[in-house]
């Protein structure tokens, strides 16, 4: 499991199932995890916080949370690690840093900056935020339905809050004051990922409602765009190329931008910038579960050869709408509907589902393939997302209703408006987790009726109790630290929390305060890339060693325990 030689959902399924073959557990016990309300929890909160991440949210928030060019260092890191710690709080921490890596990698090319001073501070942010609330992580929801199992009222949805919200404002100060010093400062990942690029050329139109008009390019922000770069603008058939900073941007200029399909596509939605006007295709709110981007290479028998853009009618017959094209790297300095199709173009479009199938077997194309998409609703389903979320976290935290039951109205509610589709629930659903979270409550029980769990807790008690309940929280921490960061925090929850209850009832500590120290503990995965899955997914961005997290985490792995031990005696103990 440590060195993850095999999958370890797979490993630990099969250690339920030995567990079952040796009769340390019965069939009940070991799937239990599966019906668990702990393990539904999880489930439903993966398809809440996919509707953030579809409806198109994120993205939007992503660039708020850069911020501009030129600012301090340090403001440059406040700007990204609060917002990242904050939204944490009430969303699964995955999604956030999976949108973030290539926004982060983007916006850190354009600004020449080092990506590896910034990946490791927005996983450990995440980790840090997601602490801070019930839903913020799934180990919580895991203690959480452990608690239910065991026959004890579960957790509420601030009840750590006030424990966790000062660890997590000193370990942001940490990383903020300490980053520099301590992270290394490797370009060259950066520099891979833009010669690998492949670029196309997209034509924007300023119209009437674009807020830019009067501003220079550079007040505008268009000048040092995530993988995007303004080469050229059109003004009433004049050509302005280089495109300077300091040029005023008029109604009716055309821009011309050269970068990656992603950003393009999403460019285009910036309202006042028009690629074209189309009765049928709402460029701006279309619904990315039912509309795709393309990237389809004209053969050298299409009839589209010789033809421009514009009395090709592409429109009509394909029922698509040309975005952008490449062409072996030049950069085409034609409006997108003057420009005259050859064989080998590339063009990005935007077209219904089905395309591919519908145009396989056509000459017309040499080859169809979908582009990376872009999450995309309407306006109102993009407020709608995280308006139901809210809802969600105000039914649990006034106890209205059960979490279980909030969140599957609000998942109802996101079906029925259709703020999410079933392909994109099942995009959303991490099930690798689920059968990991659920093998979990199956291990739980082997510890538990093994007496694993009771001879773990004697050996804690019997080191720690030489310092009193100091001692014991002490060794608690350090115990749950050394699991979660050698296996998946999941796990280590799973296997400590039987441990756990049988050190509250061997010593009559306050149960809930021994709970709420394991959370806090199996969570604090800094050590190592191996324990807490956003800590894996910027390893190899990042262009990181295991030693960086080595010299970077320890520290901050230190002072969690202290400031939490602390927090922890003067509101429990």
């Amino acid at each position: 499991m440590v060195k993850e030689w095999i999958e370890i959902e797979l490993s630990m399924f099969s250690a339920v199932l030995l567990l079952v073959l040796g009769r340390v557990i019965t069939v009940e016990e070991a799937f239990s995890g599966f019906s668990n309300e702990g393990m539904l929890t999880i489930g439903l909160m993966f398809i809440l916080a996919g509707s953030l991440y579809y409806s198109g949210l994120i993205s939007h928030l992503s660039v708020f949370i850069f911020g501009r060019n030129g600012s301090s260092s340090i403001y440059k890191m406040m700007r990204i690690l609060f917002p990242v710690a904050g939204i944490s709080a009430f969303m699964n921490n995955t999604p956030i840093v999976a949108v973030l890596i290539p926004a982060l990698r983007n916006w850190a090319e354009q600004n020449r900056l080092s990506l590896s001073k910034f990946l490791i501070p927005v996983s450990y942010a995440a980790i840090l935020g997601g602490m801070c609330t019930l839903i913020g992580t799934s180990t919580n929801l895991i203690i959480y339905g452990l608690m239910i199992d065991s026959g004890i009222e579960g957790l509420g949805m601030f009840e750590m809050t006030k424990i966790a919200v000062p660890v997590m404002l000193i370990g942001l100060l940490y990383i903020l004051i300490m980053r520099n010093s301590l992270l290394p400062e490797r370009m060259e990942y950066i520099q891979d990922f833009k010669e690998h690029s492949r670029e196309f050329v997209v034509v924007l139109k300023i119209s009437d409602d674009y807020k830019g008009i009067g501003k220079s390019i550079q007040e505008a922000g268009l000048r040092h765009l995530q993988g995007l770069f303004l080469f050229q603008i059109e003004r009433k058939g004049k050509i302005i190329a280089p495109a300077a900073p300091n040029e005023i941007m008029e109604l009716g200029d055309r821009l011309f931008f050269t970068g990656i399909p992603k950003t393009i596509l999403e460019l285009q939605k910036t309202a006042g910038l028009v690629v074209m006007e189309d009765e049928q295709f709402d460029l701006k709110q279309y619904d990315s579960s039912q509309i795709r981007p393309f990237e389809v290479v004209i053969s050298p028998s299409s009839p589209l050869i010789g033809k421009n853009i514009r009395r090709s009618n592409f429109r009509e017959k394909y029922d698509a709408v040309i975005i952008a094209i490449h062409r072996n790297g030049e950069r085409i300095k034609k409006k997108i509907g003057d420009i005259e199709l050859k064989a080998g173009d590339t063009l990005l479009i935007l077209t219904k589902l089905g395309f591919h199938r519908r145009w396989y077997n056509s000459i017309d194309f040499y080859l169809i393939s979908e582009s990376d998409e872009v999450p995309s609703k309407a306006q109102w389903r993009t407020f709608a997302a995280p308006g139901i979320l809210i809802m969600v976290i105000l039914l649990s935290a006034l106890k209205i209703m059960p979490i279980l039951m909030a969140e599957g109205l609000g998942v109802m509610i996101l079906l029925l408006t259709k703020t999410i589709s079933m392909e994109e629930v099942r995009k959303s659903i991490d099930f690798r987790v689920l059968i990991i979270i659920a093998s979990a409550f199956g291990l739980a029980h082997g510890l538990t009726n093994s007496g694993v769990a009771e001879y773990a807790a004697n050996i804690i008690i019997e080191y720690g109790s030489y310092f009193g309940t100091i001692g014991i929280m002490i060794s608690l921490f350090i115990t749950a630290s050394v699991y979660t960061n050698f296996m998946t925090n999941n796990a280590a929850a799973a296997i400590l929390f039987p441990i756990v209850l049988s050190m509250s009832q061997q010593l009559q500590i306050n149960t809930r305060a021994l709970i709420i120290a394991l959370v806090l503990a199996v969570s604090a995965s800094f050590s190592t890339p191996i324990g807490y899955q956003t800590n894996l997914m910027i390893y190899g961005p990042g262009g990181y060693r295991f030693t960086d997290f080595l010299k970077f985490g320890i520290p901050l792995q230190l002072i969690f325990i202290i400031i939490s031990i602390a927090l922890l005696y003067l509101f429990y103990l």
